[in-house]
């Protein structure tokens, strides 16, 4: 997690995920809890009270069965952002779940998720001021055979039901709406290709 002390809510989430990983089974933890790692005033759960938002995931609960570690530290705060209800269980949550899919069918997937906040933006909270994303975005990255493939989307939050297609976008595009560089560990000749362009073939849905 890359935490941004004044939105009060991620930058962005990154984790890979492994067929084996999905196959877990710890139960899904119960509670939303402050991150000790954050320097001063934390985000609490009562912050998100009677917002009108989801307390939305972004590396989602159901990814860290694997771990109870993992789950109890999916629920700390900065994992956490302001999700229209609609949004977080309806077009969002199909996403998540195609990327659980995907890290059956593919072995592993590498994932980099979280919000897109405009320049003048508003706030819930009691306790903090946590802003309110205009979007969230999510890219995948994964080996086929010897090569790479990558293919980002991006969805507004707000209440949507729409094919999964139309919110799909080369990597570049979502780093130029996002102002993130994504999978920069890679080697320029391999980044640049995979993150040019996407092809659907590659991405089952």
């Amino acid at each position: 997690v890359s935490h941004n002390p004044d939105w009060n809510i991620p930058n962005w989430v990154a984790y890979s995920l492994t067929k084996e990983e999905v196959g877990g089974d710890i139960p899904r933890a119960k509670k939303f809890n402050p991150d000790p790692d954050v320097d001063g005033v934390a985000v609490v759960t009562s912050d998100y009270t009677h917002s009108g938002y989801d307390r939305g995931h972004m590396a989602p609960a159901a990814d860290m069965k694997w771990s109870e570690q993992a789950m109890y530290e999916s629920f700390y705060m900065t994992n956490i952002c302001p999700q229209n209800q609609s949004l977080n269980r309806g077009d969002w949550n199909d996403l998540e779940e195609l990327a659980r899919d995907w890290a059956v069918k593919f072995g592993e997937v590498h994932i980099v998720c979280g919000p897109i906040v405009a320049e003048q933006y508003s706030t819930i909270g009691q306790q903090t001021q946590v802003a309110v994303p205009e979007a969230f975005f999510k890219v995948f990255l994964r080996q086929k055979g010897e090569e790479w493939t990558a293919i980002g989307f991006v969805m507004p939050n707000e209440a949507v039901n729409r094919p999964m297609m139309t919110y799909m976008l080369s990597v570049d595009e979502v780093e130029a709406m996002s102002g993130i560089d994504f999978f920069y560990n890679l080697p320029n000749s391999i980044e640049d290709v995979v993150e040019k362009d996407y092809l659907i073939s590659d991405w089952t849905l």
